[in-house]
């Protein structure tokens, strides 16, 4: 009995597929460049408005962090401050994620 392994073969289709994957990581860092890029310019825009960063913690979501700084004000306006400001598109919020709070 022979033991020994074949060569291993790429067909046109797997040698695409291994492309695709080994170019992942720089498409993603691509899209964190250009997010970070957006922000900043968001953030030139609302230069007069004051705002403190919070570090979302497992379990806590927007509603409950809008909730601890909305003080009189409504949190639904409260969370759409937030979401514009940290470009929200769905007020989903995932733990470990860095964002900045309105001080209004």
């Amino acid at each position: 009995m022979n033991n020994t392994a074949a060569p291993l073969r790429l067909t046109a289709r797997g040698r695409r597929v291994v492309l695709a994957l080994a170019a992942l990581p720089v498409a993603a860092a691509i899209a964190l460049g250009a997010t970070h890029m957006t922000s900043a310019a968001a953030s030139n825009e609302t230069a007069d408005v004051e705002f403190e960063y919070v570090t979302v913690g497992a379990g806590d979501t927007l509603w409950g962090i809008a909730e601890e700084v909305a003080g009189d004000a409504d949190v639904r306006d409260v969370i759409v401050e937030i979401s514009k400001l940290n470009a929200l598109e769905n007020g989903t919020v995932q733990a470990g994620q860095r964002l900045a709070l309105p001080l209004d």
